[in-house]
Formats: C-alpha cells, sequence, structure tokens
C-alpha cells in the first residue's frame, strides 16, 4: 500500500523533512480559497491518509468477511501498538473509540456509585459542553447516587492558582460529607483553548485518592504525552483533530488496574463477558476466537461501522515522522506559530492573547485572542461603565450575544471563506486560532484584518439586519 515516501512532498534534489507552511497546503484536501484557521474543532487529513483510508475500505468491500473478522484485528493491533508507542503505555492499555466524547461517557457509565449517595463528579468551569452534559446524564440517571461539584477557574491564571481551586474543592466536599470520587479534566480546554496543567492535577487526583479522567479531545499529536510517567486512571484523546487521523478515531487508555472497572463498551456487543446468564441461556461470541484480554478484545467488534479511520493510525504517525520530521518538530513549529502568530493578531485587533504570565497557557497550537467588542454587564441601558481592558470598547447588550456570534461565522464562512471558533469569556468576545503545518505567520495577520474589519460592521448594528 505505499509508504509516506510515495507522495510528491518534496522537489527535486530537496532532502530531510519538508518545510512547513503553504508549500504543504496541496498535499491536503482543502479548497485552495478556504484559510483553514480552525483546526482544533474537526482536524484534517493529507491526501496519503485519504489514500490509505480509502485502501482500507476498499478492502473491506472486496471480502467483507475475510477482512472483517481476520484481517482487520491484526491491523488494528498495529495502530494500537503504533498509538500506545507515542503515548508510551503497553500496547494491552490502549484501545480506539469513535471520539473522545464517547470515551468519557465509556468511563462515566461504567463506574459503579457507592449506595450512600455521598460520590461526587469533579469537573473544572471549562470542561467541554458535551462531557458535562454526560455528567448531567449520568447523575439523572443514578437517581442520587451520585452528585457532582465545578471547580471555578478565571483565566489567565497560573497553575498554582488550578491547583489550589482543586485542593479548595476537594477539601469542600469533604467538610460537606461527600466523597470526591472522581474529577474530570482537560489537556487543553475547548473556550477558551489553553492548556491545563494536567500532569499536576492527575498527580493531586492521586495523592487524594480520586480518579482521574482526563479528556485529551485536544491532545494527541499536539501536546508531549507521557501516560508512563504521568499515570491517569483513564485518558481519552482525539487522533482526528492534531495526528491527522480521518474522522472520527479516538485513543482510550485504561491501565490494567482499571481495565476490570470499564465492564462494557458503549454500546454493548459480542465481546462483553457478563458475569452470570440465566439458567439454560447461552451467550455466543460468532467471531474469531482470540487469546486477547478481555478488556482488548471487547473494543475490537463494537457493531458494524467503518472503523477504517483507527488503522489510518499509524500510517498518519509513520506519514508525520517521515515527511515532517516527527512529533517534536511538529509541536515546536506549531506552539511558536500559534504563540507569535496570536501576539500578530492581537496586535492588528489593537487587543491582547489570553495567556499567563509563565505563559503556560500558550503551550499548545492554539491561541486565544480578544476582540474589540465587549458584552453590557447588565441590563441594556442600565448606565454600567465598562473598566479596564473593556473601557472604550463597544459594548454589545447580552441579548445580542447570540445573534453576534452567528453574524460573525456566517459572514467569515460566505464573504471571507474561513472559519473561527468564537466565545465570550470575561465579558468580551474571543477568537480562538489553530495553527497548522500548512499555515504561516500572514495567516493570523489576516485572520486580524478580517476580524478586525467585521467587529467594526458589528459596532455599526450590520449584525441586526
Amino acid at each position: 500500500m505505499g509508504s509516506a515516501q510515495d507522495l510528491p512532498i518534496r522537489k527535486k534534489g530537496e532532502t530531510g523533512p519538508a518545510k512547513m507552511g503553504h508549500g504543504l497546503k496541496e498535499q491536503f484536501l482543502m479548497d485552495p480559497d478556504y484559510r483553514n484557521l480552525n483546526n482544533g474543532s474537526f482536524g484534517t487529513i493529507p491526501r496519503f491518509i485519504q489514500s490509505k483510508l480509502r485502501a482500507y475500505q476498499d478492502l473491506a468491500e472486496a471480502r467483507p468477511d475475510p477482512f472483517i473478522r481476520y484481517e482487520y484485528p491484526k491491523l488494528l493491533d498495529e495502530s494500537r501498538a503504533a498509538i500506545a508507542k507515542l503515548l508510551r503505555v503497553p500496547t494491552d492499555t490502549a484501545v480506539f473509540v469513535p471520539n473522545a466524547t464517547i470515551g468519557v461517557n465509556t468511563v462515566l457509565r461504567n463506574l459503579v456509585w457507592n449506595a450512600d449517595g455521598n460520590d461526587e463528579i469533579l469537573y473544572f468551569a471549562t470542561i467541554y459542553g458535551g462531557c458535562a452534559k454526560t455528567i448531567d446524564y449520568v447523575i439523572e440517571d443514578r437517581q442520587g447516587l451520585v452528585s457532582s461539584r465545578c471547580v471555578p477557574l478565571c483565566y489567565p491564571c497560573e497553575d498554582d492558582t488550578i491547583l489550589s481551586a482543586f485542593h479548595s474543592a476537594v477539601a469542600e466536599s469533604r467538610r460537606q460529607g461527600k466523597r470526591p470520587r472522581l474529577c474530570l479534566f482537560d489537556v487543553v480546554s475547548s473556550q477558551p483553548g489553553v492548556r491545563f496543567p494536567f500532569e499536576a492535577v492527575t498527580a493531586a487526583c492521586r495523592e487524594q485518592e480520586i480518579l482521574s479522567l482526563i479528556d485529551g479531545a485536544q491532545g494527541v499529536g499536539m501536546v508531549d504525552l507521557d501516560l508512563g510517567a504521568v499515570d491517569p486512571d483513564f485518558f481519552v484523546s482525539n487522533c482526528h483533530k492534531w495526528l491527522h487521523v480521518p474522522r472520527g478515531c479516538a485513543v482510550l487508555y485504561v491501565p490494567l488496574r482499571n481495565q476490570g472497572l470499564i465492564r462494557s463498551t458503549l454500546p454493548t456487543s459480542h465481546g462483553f463477558v457478563p458475569r452470570s446468564v440465566a439458567p439454560g441461556q447461552q451467550r455466543v461470541n460468532p467471531l474469531p476466537p482470540s487469546a486477547k484480554s478481555e478488556f482488548v478484545n471487547a473494543f475490537e467488534f463494537v457493531g458494524t461501522v467503518d472503523n477504517a479511520p483507527y488503522l489510518c493510525v499509524k500510517d498518519s504517525i509513520q506519514w508525520r515522522q517521515e515527511v515532517l520530521g516527527g512529533e517534536e518538530r511538529i509541536r515546536e513549529t506549531l506552539t511558536e506559530l500559534a504563540r507569535e502568530g496570536g501576539r500578530v493578531a492581537a496586535e492588528v485587533l489593537g487587543t491582547k492573547v489570553l495567556d499567563n504570565a509563565s505563559q503556560s497557557l500558550t503551550r499548545c497550537s492554539m491561541v486565544n485572542v480578544a476582540l474589540p467588542l465587549a458584552v453590557q454587564p447588565e441590563e441594556e441601558g442600565d448606565g454600567t461603565t465598562l473598566t479596564g481592558d473593556l473601557a472604550g470598547l463597544p459594548v454589545i447588550p447580552k441579548s445580542d450575544v447570540s445573534a453576534v456570534t452567528n453574524w460573525i461565522l456566517r459572514t467569515l464562512m460566505d464573504e471571507h471563506k474561513t472559519f473561527v471558533a468564537l466565545f465570550v469569556y470575561s465579558g468580551q468576545w474571543w477568537a480562538r486560532l489553530s495553527a497548522q503545518v500548512f499555515l504561516e505567520l500572514d495567516d493570523f495577520e489576516w485572520a486580524g484584518r478580517t476580524l478586525k474589519e467585521v467587529c467594526g460592521r458589528v459596532a455599526k448594528g450590520d449584525y441586526k439586519q
């Protein structure tokens, strides 16, 4: 099926890793008129990986039963081994699920809560919305067995402040007679898109005897992940965002000590081994016999879906190594581009980047730039005066926040052929910009100019028309 070297990446006579920037655009599938500044939502793949994806799909169509039953598991093991090596963990601790949200659901829906109703799930205020609703559902479904506690955060802050907030929440939970059972937190949060001190919070969870569940939706391919050293209780990370793997594919890591807690995949399928079966009943697994662990075997086949993206993981890692020079080079290049690009965009906008003094928040491939638009803190027309960085900015009524956000997004897509993740935080609009291997600094300068022009139109009331 070829190798990454088959692609016409380099010009004649060039050696070594490909130069990152606009020269790589032709290796991706994007519309040449479109500026992809939002890799953080859905990711993207190079043409080489698309060819791999189609090849695996063709194999499945050519001989469905032999491939799905016998060949697919072997190819899947190769991808599991490749991602486990990248994460520095044993292969038997790594399986694949469609996305990070399903991974979080798998863990939370499998845990057994104590009958006294004192268990609590801790999470931070910047939790991804889908995960927050998963916690809400688990609380509702378990009917009083578990509750939740939000750990407040106010960016920008230093990592020590986050740790202090965690310990305060744990202490308050126990003071109220609760049992903090599990803490869910990010590698890089979504809104704002900042790096979270997941290593230190994992260690703090271990000290407090609390299970750690890391939502690395923005993780592998962007941040150095040594899970063997960090040693979380559960970890999930999308591969289709930053690792150049087709959608949807995420790695779920569960150390051997906790695999007994994950009784079922989501949904339950042939790999489930019931602890008891009604008399006279028999549960047959129609798939070929396997010597793999119960945990690994359960996730190998979860219904008939197209899992070809899982098989592309090893190819993506190889492509990134052979063509782009490997993970460390990619991480360093994109972190530098995001930081410098954010600075340039903020300078054009006359605003600022969301970061702290130690720059720990921007040790990733995304950057958050403030827009010159403020939100009225109270009801429209109450005369409230904005202070600090918000002073002098055009003020938008709180009731118009949704309309303004959607108008900006539609304008960016329809008139400027781009998309930028927008959110309101601390009374101001922010743009989350993603660095990627096919972007350069002038893309961020262009983003700053474009956002400035669009925000000017908002200030004039164009969104009301």
